[in-house]
């Protein structure tokens, strides 16, 4: 999967918990990529992060960094 979806995908999942409160989203949005995303998608987007190819909106910016020390 591409970098541009994985990344669209992540920020749209963030869209979603932006109301609440940012470590309460931070957390949620963690969880979400842990239940429903493969591993494989996980991985790839750390390694996207963290070659600075992917734009990541700050809240899920600061989960897949959870995910990436889990």
């Amino acid at each position: 999967m591409s970098h541009d979806r994985l990344g669209y995908m992540a920020n749209q999942i963030g869209r979603f918990f932006q109301t609440q409160k940012p470590e309460t989203a931070v957390a949620a949005i963690e969880d979400h990529l842990l239940k429903f995303w493969d591993p494989r998608m996980r991985r790839a987007i750390v390694a996207q992060l963290a070659e600075g190819r992917v734009e990541l909106d700050p809240l899920v910016l600061q989960a897949v960094e959870r995910l990436d020390r889990g």
